[in-house]
């Protein structure tokens, strides 16, 4: 379960259920990152605890291309549950900010710009809406002076006013 504060009320959030025996957040350690989310048990438990240093002397007597997969594989479930919690804690204006600054290149006169190479579909399901949706929001950000631009290239006008606006 995630708590997340929305308007100052608390609102609980599932991001799912997991069944031991199992980790909770096993990639956290892989990664050497802290926790992206936070567990609660409906049952009773029992930890079985494994030191972090213990943890990791395990890890590097690995071979090597199993510690290249296991860390590929855990990146990978990071940025999974990052979205799945920016999706539950960000609404869909937030979260196409902070996607806007996470794709921005500074261009040559200093300049931040998004050059839009996937559709407009791929970004709008990256973020989790509707294009009708992201259409909106990006004519809404041109209209608070945050991006200027249409088509494939989006200027960032107003960057701390988009890092503002994702919380970043």
């Amino acid at each position: 379960m995630a708590l997340v504060l929305m308007n100052g009320e608390a609102m609980e959030h599932q991001l799912g259920v997991v069944q031991g025996p199992c980790w909770l957040e096993a990639t956290a350690a892989v990664l050497n990152l802290p926790s992206v989310v936070d567990a609660m048990a409906d049952t009773e438990v029992t930890f079985r605890r494994v030191l972090v240093t213990e943890f990791r002397r395990s890890l590097a007597d690995m071979p090597a291309a199993a510690q290249t997969i296991l860390r590929d594989v855990a990146t990978a479930h990071r940025q999974q549950t990052e979205l799945a919690v920016s999706r539950l804690a960000k609404d869909a204006e937030a979260r196409c900010a902070e996607w806007l600054l996470r794709h921005a290149q500074t261009g040559d006169k200093g300049v931040m710009a998004v050059q839009l190479e996937q559709r407009k579909r791929s970004i709008a399901a990256q973020l989790g809406i509707a294009p009708e949706t992201l259409s909106r929001i990006l004519r809404h950000l041109r209209e608070r002076s945050l991006i200027s631009g249409s088509g494939r290239m989006l200027n960032l006008i107003d960057p701390t006013g988009l890092r503002t606006l994702a919380g970043v």
